[in-house]
């Protein structure tokens, strides 16, 4: 990414600026902390550059705008926190179904119900992935600080197009509100990914046909392509079919486009990892006291390394495998009661334990607290 210059911003603001980059022109959401600056910052931005901003009445409504928008041919985004991702979950999954590029912020905060609304949490990591009914494709992304922020914005962006599939970017509360120094693109220098279009005729355009690479060419409405949309299981043609064929076709198809395009999703970072003794998985904010308590662990002579995800979902078994070889535990900090930890477990097996370092206090991790599971998991 080249840079055309720094800004002082915190991780709301990147995500506004970011999606201007990435081509968004349509935002609709409700205002809710700890994610409010993103409505407030886009109502004035959007304008300057063509696109619309639209307080919706609520938070269902605002995900059902951005799924239209999206639709139509525009670009789409939302963005909520807590209570108002759950609310948007019926039409993630409506967006899953129908294969609607979108993308959605959670600043997450924390719950359950209203909790503390001014604090950090990552108690939305499994809804996330399951907070909608029935399998369906979805991709995640959690950066760890302001700067990759703003590169996640553009690729959540750059995947739900490639994919048509929607996107959520999880920040938590202190990425949301930290101020860090970010390198700004050069709009001109940037990859941005666009949806593909039809290849063919009005009359010979199936708005839901392989074309052999799971993803179909997507029409907007208003072209002249028909383009029929429901969430029932449908056939190519759009319409409802309710065979034991096309459902399961169809469930192949949506699920198995993202096992056949990871390289476009799958983003994580491994430090250290050939030789370690304990390995930390790391996501999100805590990932920054994390990397200060490893440095630490490493200069007094322990063999510590690092794995951190980026993409949270789909989960990056493989890549998690292979950072894990030589590793006798694995240590996972994150501001949850151990979300995150089952899925480590799942993945590694008996052989090797997995251990939690665990806030749910709304208060953010220190190093020394990292530091402290590192020495009591190493010498155990």
């Amino acid at each position: 990414m080249s840079e055309s210059g720094r800004r002082l911003m915190q991780g709301n603001e990147a995500v506004v600026e970011a999606s201007l980059v990435a081509g968004c022109r349509f935002f609709a959401g409700y205002p809710i902390t700890p994610s409010t600056e993103i409505a407030e910052l886009l109502a004035s931005r959007l304008p300057q550059v063509g696109g619309r901003f639209i307080q919706m009445e609520d938070e269902i409504a605002s995900m059902g705008a951005a799924i239209g928008a999206s639709l139509a041919g525009t670009k789409a985004m939302t963005a909520t926190s807590g209570p108002g991702f759950s609310l948007k979950q019926e039409n993630l999954g409506f967006a899953a179904l129908t294969e609607v590029p979108v993308v959605v912020v959670d600043v997450q905060r924390m719950g359950p119900s209203t909790g503390m609304p001014t604090a950090p949490s990552q108690g939305d990591i499994m809804q996330a992935r399951w907070g909608t009914h029935g399998d369906h494709p979805i991709v995640a992304l959690c950066p760890a600080s302001v700067g990759e922020t703003y590169a996640a914005t553009i690729r959540a962006f750059n995947i739900s197009e490639a994919l048509r599939v929607p996107v959520v970017l999880l920040l938590d509360e202190v990425i949301g509100h930290m101020r860090e120094g970010v390198a700004m693109a050069d709009a001109q220098n940037v990859e941005i990914i666009d949806r593909k279009g039809p290849s063919v005729s009005p009359s010979e355009f199936l708005p839901y046909a392989d074309d052999g690479t799971m993803v179909p060419e997507m029409a907007a409405f208003g072209e002249g392509y028909r383009h029929h949309v429901t969430g029932l299981f449908h056939d190519e043609t759009g319409f409802p079919d309710m065979s034991a064929a096309v459902a399961k076709s169809l469930m192949q198809r949506i699920m198995g486009k993202l096992d056949a395009h990871r390289h476009v999703y799958e983003w994580t970072e491994a430090r250290d990892t050939e030789e370690a003794e304990v390995l930390l998985v790391t996501f999100g904010s805590p990932a920054q006291a994390a990397r200060s308590a490893i440095n630490r662990a490493q200069r007094e002579g322990m063999k510590v390394g690092e794995f951190r995800l980026i993409t949270l979902w789909p989960f990056p078994e493989k890549a998690l495998r292979e950072a894990a070889t030589g590793a006798r535990a694995v240590i996972v900090p994150e501001m949850n009661l151990g979300q995150l930890r089952l899925e480590v477990e799942r993945v590694m097996g008996c052989a090797t334990p997995v251990y939690g370092i665990n806030r749910t206090d709304g208060d953010i991790f220190k190093p020394d607290e990292i530091y402290q599971g590192i020495v009591e998991v190493y010498s155990g």
